[in-house]
C-alpha cells in the first residue's frame, strides 16, 4: 500500500504541472477555435448513438434524446407508464484516452413518476466506458467511470455536484482503491435551472481531473474495471483490475429532465514532432502512427 502511494503522488506532481499547461494552452485555444472540436453540431444526433436499458442499442425509446434549440434535451413525455428503469445514455461514436471535454448543462422540469428518488436533480456524463454496441438489452448501466452532475434540493443542505461514480470501476482516490461507489468533489452547490459548465480533463489511465465552473474541484487516478452496480453485463466486457485506457463519451438520462450544450473536446494525444505538418503543442501524448510530413 505505501508502494502505491508513493507512485500515486509522483503521478500526481509530474500530471500537475501538465494539467495547469493543459488548462492555460485549452484556454488559450479555445478562443482560436484550434484544437477544440464540438461533439455536438447543434442540429441533430448525428455520431451519437443511444443505448437504453430494456431496449436494443440504437433504440432511442419515447425520443428520449432529442434536439431542440440548438441543445440535447432529455424527455420522458413520450414514456409509457412510468420510469420502470428505463436508464439512458447517449454515446458519441469514437473513443477517446486523453482529452479534455466540456459540457454545458442545466436541470429543468420534474423527475419522472417512477424513477428512483435519487435520480432528482441528478444525472452526468460517462466517460472510459465500454462500447454500447457490447452492452446487453438488460444491461443498466454502462462499465464507465461517471462525472455526476447534481443540482441543490434544500436551501441550506450542501449537495455538490461534478463528482466521480463508478458503475462497474473503481479509482484510486488519496493513494489507495476508493470502496465507494461515489466520491463527492469540493464544488459548490447550485441550485434551479441555472447552467453550469462541467469539464473533466483525462490523461489515459493515469490522472483524472473535474472542473466545475473554471474551479478544479476533484482528482483522482488509475480508473479500471471493478466495483459492483452494474448489472446484466457480459462476463467478458468485466474484467476486474484491468486499467481504463480509453472508451466512450455518454451523456446521462435516469429520470429527471435535463439539457446539454456546448458539448466539446480538446484531443490531447496526437502527434508532437515539431517537424511534422499536423504537430500541436497542446498534445501531451505522443501518437507517432499519427504524424503526417
Amino acid at each position: 500500500m505505501k508502494r502505491l502511494k508513493i507512485s500515486t503522488i509522483k503521478l500526481v506532481l509530474l500530471f500537475g504541472t501538465v494539467w495547469m499547461g493543459t488548462i492555460a494552452s485549452a484556454q488559450r485555444q479555445s478562443s482560436q477555435h484550434d484544437g477544440w472540436e464540438s461533439l455536438f453540431n447543434g442540429k441533430d444526433l448525428n455520431g451519437w448513438t443511444a443505448k437504453v436499458h430494456h431496449y436494443e442499442v440504437g433504440e432511442n425509446y419515447g425520443n428520449t434524446f432529442r434536439v431542440a434549440d440548438g441543445m440535447i434535451k432529455v424527455r420522458y413525455d413520450q414514456y409509457e407508464g412510468d420510469f420502470n428503469d428505463r436508464f439512458g445514455h447517449l454515446y458519441y461514436d469514437k473513443p477517446y484516452a486523453y482529452y479534455h471535454l466540456v459540457v454545458e448543462y442545466r436541470f429543468v422540469g420534474e423527475l419522472h413518476p417512477g424513477a428512483p428518488e435519487y435520480t432528482l436533480k441528478n444525472s452526468g456524463v460517462m466517460f472510459h466506458s465500454q462500447d454500447p454496441r457490447t452492452m446487453p438489452k438488460e444491461q443498466d448501466w454502462p462499465i464507465s467511470v461517471e462525472m455526476q452532475f447534481l443540482a441543490g434540493i434544500e436551501k441550506g443542505k450542501p449537495r455538490p455536484t461534478g463528482n466521480m461514480c463508478s458503475p462497474g470501476t473503481d479509482v484510486v482516490y488519496e493513494g489507495r482503491i476508493d470502496p465507494r461507489h461515489c466520491i463527492d468533489s469540493s464544488s459548490d452547490t447550485y441550485y434551479g435551472d441555472q447552467w453550469v459548465r462541467a469539464e473533466v480533463i483525462v490523461l489515459g489511465d493515469s490522472l483524472v481531473t473535474h472542473i466545475i465552473n473554471g474551479k478544479k474541484v476533484l482528482e483522482y487516478t488509475k480508473p479500471q474495471i471493478g466495483g459492483g452496480v452494474t448489472n446484466g453485463f457480459d462476463p467478458a466486457q468485466k474484467v476486474d483490475g484491468k486499467l481504463l485506457k480509453e472508451g466512450f463519451i455518454a451523456l446521462q438520462s435516469e429520470g429527471q429532465p435535463i439539457d446539454f450544450r456546448n458539448v466539446k473536446l480538446l484531443n490531447l494525444k496526437g502527434c508532437r514532432d515539431p517537424k511534422a505538418k499536423n504537430y500541436a503543442a497542446h498534445y501531451v501524448k505522443s501518437d507517432p502512427v499519427d504524424c503526417t510530413y
